[in-house]
């Protein structure tokens, strides 16, 4: 399958969205330095991971999540990650504030 993951900067609290096919090679690159654009927020953590038949799945799943990240959604707070990391099945829901 194909993953949809969100990682957790350990150093900066910030949020990292991705895809790939090998989850556990793609956090090992990102923590290795071995990706430009999480090098400087290491160590990452996993917080949130889907997984779809398809890469094509994958990626619009990826750019929905990018597009509401990028719309002022989600900050740095892990009470900003959907809320169905914490209750899987439940609807998406960003700026959750941990009511």
């Amino acid at each position: 399958g194909f993953h949809v993951y969100i990682l957790q900067s350990e150093s900066k609290g910030t949020f990292y969205i991705g895809q790939t096919s090998d989850l556990e090679d793609r956090l090992q690159r990102h923590n290795g330095g071995r990706s430009r654009s999480t090098k400087s927020g290491r160590p990452w953590k996993l917080v949130h991971d889907e997984e779809f038949p398809t890469r094509g799945e994958a990626v619009k799943r990826e750019q929905y999540l990018k597009s509401a990240k990028d719309g002022g959604n989600f900050g740095k707070s892990s009470k900003d990650l959907p809320r169905n990391v914490a209750q899987p099945g439940s609807a998406l829901a960003w700026g959750a504030r941990g009511r």
